[in-house]
């Protein structure tokens, strides 16, 4: 299984990727400064977006790339480790 975090911080990086791990996901961090995010998802079966760490352009670019298909996102506030945590268990358990 494969998802993208979009958002977060950067110090957090590998915290994020080792809770995926655990969960057994493989993890693709966007801290949404990067440009052309849409062009870097490729293929996910669904997207953690942490907005309060988000561009509104960052934030329409991957929503308006994933129009159409049927991938999940879930949108959070915080951006700890915690709240990933959290959504990573609700989607694979």
């Amino acid at each position: 299984m494969c998802a993208a975090l979009i958002g977060g911080m950067d110090r957090l990086k590998q915290e994020y990727v080792t809770e995926a791990k655990r969960n057994g996901i493989k993890l693709k961090h966007f801290t949404g400064k990067e440009r052309k995010i849409s062009k870097a998802l490729g293929e996910v079966d669904f997207v953690v977006m942490f907005t309060n760490k988000v561009s509104h352009k960052a934030r329409k670019d991957v929503l308006d790339a994933l129009r159409g298909k049927d991938v999940p996102v879930y949108m959070h506030h915080s951006c700890g480790v915690s709240t990933l945590r959290r959504q990573l268990d609700e989607v694979v358990g």
